[in-house]
């Protein structure tokens, strides 16, 4: 039997009603093929030739616009097929979209899909789409930031700078990451692990990103709780040098999410097992202890400005935003949260 590479393509009379015909081989249309190699005047010369722009083949129930999605180099075609009018938020058998797949193909490290995954957002693709198996957009995020505890320094910089700039992009177009299931928020991944992840947490607080579960509230899972307990854990086992760059984190984010609200809202039962804490644990029973009080004391006038002026101030950064405000320093400094040096992390990205 002759697969597409036999037959070739020449001139579109040549194959004119083969346009809809599928290999017998691989299933793909010639407006696979074509978009398989980066094609994109062939790909135009194909749907207005009567191919069908959604067409998925038999194995994998891939589109053209899948295809075009799952590699930077392939960018033309995923342009030129979205010009055309390819359905961006058509889904494969198992409910993966375009969007997904551009996701799920990326590594961070040698596959980053980022213009891809913008071009996309901005063709109208649906941030809350989910598969099948519960995937969603953030999945392959969560997915690469737990690669890094497991490679080398340079490859965990690459990845941190992927998942930071794609989570920019997801979140400007509406994606919420502070959703419930647990396992499947960005937000609750980086509270857990806030000292590896320190910079994107930030980012996703200053962008309004919720501290407590966005669904169910404290009582699911709360920011102040993670950040508490495992600031513990971390103290138990690290040494003397690291334990005052864990304090300063551990402060900042929990400053971050008092500036996000009103009022602070925690979960019922809050405790903090603090033993095996050293010599730390009464900085950490302090922290828990301040909590509880701003929990059950009205807010002042200084914290309600700062809330409001910060939520007016939003989208992230903030921080030129703040310093461009006609405010005396003391007061831009309250402001901006500044906490020396944890201020500027995100150039390490």
């Amino acid at each position: 039997m002759r697969s597409w590479e036999h037959w070739g393509y020449k001139t579109l009379n040549s194959w004119g009603h083969r346009t809809t015909a599928a290999d017998p081989v691989t299933y793909y249309t010639v407006l696979h093929i074509s978009v398989l190699r980066n094609q994109p005047e062939m790909v135009e010369l194909l749907v207005q030739s009567g191919a069908d722009i959604n067409k998925r083949d038999r194995i994998h129930e891939s589109s053209p616009l899948d295809l075009a999605s799952e590699e930077s180099e392939r960018l033309p075609c995923l342009q030129r097929l979205l010009e055309l009018g390819a359905d961006v938020n058509a889904a494969d058998k198992n409910g993966k979209t375009a969007l997904l797949h551009a996701l799920a193909s990326s590594d961070g490290v040698q596959i980053h899909n980022i213009e891809n995954i913008r071009l996309l957002l901005e063709g109208g693709a649906n941030v809350k789409a989910t598969t099948k198996d519960y995937d969603t957009v953030f999945s392959c995020i969560i997915f690469l930031l737990g690669k890094t505890m497991g490679c080398d320094q340079e490859e965990a910089k690459l990845i941190n700078h992927f998942c930071f700039r794609v989570s920019q992009l997801l979140m400007a177009h509406g994606a919420d990451p502070s959703e419930c299931p647990s396992h499947e928020s960005l937000t609750h991944t980086c509270l857990k692990s806030f000292k590896l992840h320190f910079p994107l947490l930030r980012f996703l607080l200053e962008s309004g990103a919720s501290y407590n579960c966005s669904l169910h509230g404290p009582s699911c899972w709360s920011g102040f709780h993670i950040v508490l307990d495992r600031l513990c854990s971390y103290l138990r086992t690290c040494g003397d040098c690291d334990s005052m760059d864990l304090l300063q984190k551990a402060e900042y984010v929990l400053d971050l999410m008092i500036a996000q609200s009103p009022q602070v809202k925690l979960p019922r039962n809050f405790e903090i097992n603090t033993v095996g804490c050293s010599t730390h644990a009464d900085k950490v029973a302090a922290m828990h202890q301040s909590l509880i009080q701003l929990e059950h004391s009205p807010p002042t006038l200084k914290h309600l400005c700062r809330v409001f002026i910060r939520q007016r101030l939003q989208p992230w950064p903030v921080d030129v935003k703040v310093k461009a405000l006609p405010l005396p320093d003391r007061l831009k400094w309250y402001l901006l949260i500044n906490h020396s040096s944890l201020s500027s992390n995100e150039e390490d990205l």
